[in-house]
């Protein structure tokens, strides 16, 4: 086991190697020590290769970190998101010796369990590797397993990861604008979710639920029996890499219409289900020889509620529709505070990022272009985003990269377009949506019948307070005769808008197998509030004109 004080020894001195010796001596205890070991860094190396080359040589937490902090590109400049996306988790894989003691705590006896592990991994990992096996029953299985001593490692390094941003806040108080210690926290939780790969097994069959309807998507199944925190046991999947257009075809596969599943899967996952595989990294998505999808590593997964969803579709659709005041009515949904003093500024700059985009004639060129561009707006006036909306963001970066790739011609705004309205349509007249309309509906009722007896009791505990107000009865009966009147106009206005809205949304519904006698109702129901509505505009015409006799 790795002490606290070595492993912030380590750190230093991995930092000094590529020239951050000053933040060395700033930022760690003890730093100053070194002073006389700083090292001046090679001229070939830019700082953000010396950066991405540092956090590699620290191993799984800061890689991890790496990873994450590569989806703010509201924060970071885009060459260091670029190089921090390079970031490598592959490392050299420990014997069979080390991790055979792992699986047998799931397997006590590993002969009744398979009939072979192979000793050699197929992949290794910074967090674990993955050996290939057979059951004893002739399932080809992947042992995902958790490398040895890797929990204390990642717990000592995220007590110092929290303790570094605290110091550098402090140093440093311009960086306070960033929330480190609230981003520390986050991807704390995350990786420590990572660790159990019970987590990695729960997500994902949710994500099989899911997709089970969604053609050419394969999802492992994972063998619960021998699976547990350290270890994950999944179907074996063989197959080419989502980015090899070369190997798809030699599979006889069309590379176009590869693109076009992964689209309509992860619009399927991100806009409908709320629940999305958040790494669409290359190396996470096989095709297999039947032409199938197959998602691999569950570790990151967005989630989004429906309210979310909702807002997340009017964004993309404002963007798509060069709407300035949609994007930023949406980003305030989201819970992004623009200062007032720069709210101009950058409704202006949104203004000629999404003009760029619109006026791009390329078919190469496509949504990437306005979604950078408005992550980079967000970044020049330090807007914090909420990490959702950016991971949901790079994952639709990721997924119109690898698009591309595989298909020169392929347009994600105008393929996008058509299902976001569809679903804007659907979310607003979803069941879920209509019954909160309702509720609002009654509750505006319910407040609307308080009201008499509400002004009854304030009138009442105001005549028996210390302040008295003189009213004569015939005026005080004459108030509550008419907030009675107007109470019960209002209520018969929402009952027939109710009815209005429900008669329109039923007589709306072709695609549905309705009754007959529903949809009678329904016309019925329409014409009589119509003809309500009009009498009642009349009859507060007629009264107004009385009135003012």
């Amino acid at each position: 086991m790795v002490t606290r004080l070595q492993r912030y020894r380590q750190i230093a001195d991995v930092l000094v190697k590529y020239g951050f010796g000053i933040l060395v001596e700033e930022m760690i205890p003890g730093g100053e020590r070194l002073r006389a070991f700083r090292k001046t860094p090679e001229e070939k190396r830019s700082v953000y290769v010396r950066i991405r080359l540092a956090i590699e040589e620290l191993g799984p937490t800061y890689i991890k970190f790496g990873q994450i902090m590569s989806t703010r590109r509201e924060l970071l400049p885009p060459a260091l998101i670029e190089e921090l996306q390079r970031l490598q988790d592959r490392v050299a894989p420990i014997p069979f010796a080390n991790i055979r003691p792992v699986i047998k705590e799931y397997c006590p006896n590993l002969e009744e369990c398979f009939d072979i592990i192979e000793e050699e991994p197929v992949a290794a990992a910074s967090l674990s590797q993955v050996h290939r096996a057979v059951t004893k029953d002739g399932h080809v299985v992947a042992l995902k397993v958790q490398r040895p001593g890797i929990v204390d490692l990642i717990e000592t390094d995220l007590v110092i990861l929290q303790s570094l941003v605290v110091r550098a806040e402090s140093i440093f108080p311009d960086l306070r604008v960033y929330n480190l210690q609230g981003m520390v926290n986050e991807f704390s939780a995350q990786i420590r979710r990572e660790l159990d790969f019970t987590q990695d097994g729960m997500n994902a069959e949710r994500l099989k639920r899911n997709l089970k309807d969604v053609p050419c998507v394969k999802i492992p199944r994972i063998y619960w029996q021998i699976s547990g925190r350290c270890l994950l046991a999944m179907d074996y999947v063989e197959g080419v890499r989502i980015d090899d257009v070369e190997a798809i075809r030699a599979l006889g596969l069309f590379p176009e219409e590869v693109a076009d599943i992964g689209f309509h899967a992860y619009i399927q996952q991100i806009f409908v289900d709320g629940f999305f595989h958040g790494d669409p990294h290359p190396g996470n998505l096989l095709v297999t020889n039947q032409g199938e999808i197959a998602f691999l590593d569950y570790g990151i997964v967005g989630v989004l509620r429906p309210e979310r969803r909702r807002v997340f579709v009017d964004l993309l659709l404002a963007m798509t529709r060069t709407d300035v005041a949609g994007v930023i009515s949406a980003l305030g949904r989201l819970d992004v505070r623009i200062s007032p003093a720069n709210l101009d500024a950058v409704k202006d700059d949104l203004y000629v990022v999404l003009l760029d985009y619109r006026e791009m004639k390329l078919e190469r060129v496509n949504f990437a272009v306005a979604i950078r561009g408005l992550t980079d707006t967000l970044r020049r006036y330090h807007i914090r985003v909420p990490p959702t909306l950016m991971l949901m963001m790079k994952v639709i970066v990721m997924v119109m990269d690898i698009g591309i790739r595989l298909d020169p011609a392929f347009n994600f705004d105008q393929k996008i377009r058509p299902y976001l309205m569809e679903i804007a349509a659907q979310q607003r007249f979803s069941p879920d949506n209509l019954g909160s309309v309702v509720r609002s509906l009654a509750g505006a009722a319910e407040g609307l019948l308080a009201i008499p007896a509400n002004v009854n009791e304030t009138l009442k505990t105001l005549s028996e307070g210390t302040v008295t107000i003189e009213l004569e009865n015939r005026d005080l009966n004459e108030i509550v005769n008419v907030i009675d009147r107007t109470s019960d106009k209002v209520i018969i206005a929402l009952v027939v808008a109710a009815v209005v809205v429900g008669s329109s949304l039923i007589l709306r519904m072709d695609e549905l197998p309705i009754p007959g006698y529903i949809s009678f109702l329904a016309t019925l129901g329409y014409i009589v509030a119509v003809i309500i509505g009009f009498y009642a505009v009349y009859s507060a015409l007629r009264h107004g004109r009385t009135f003012r006799r």
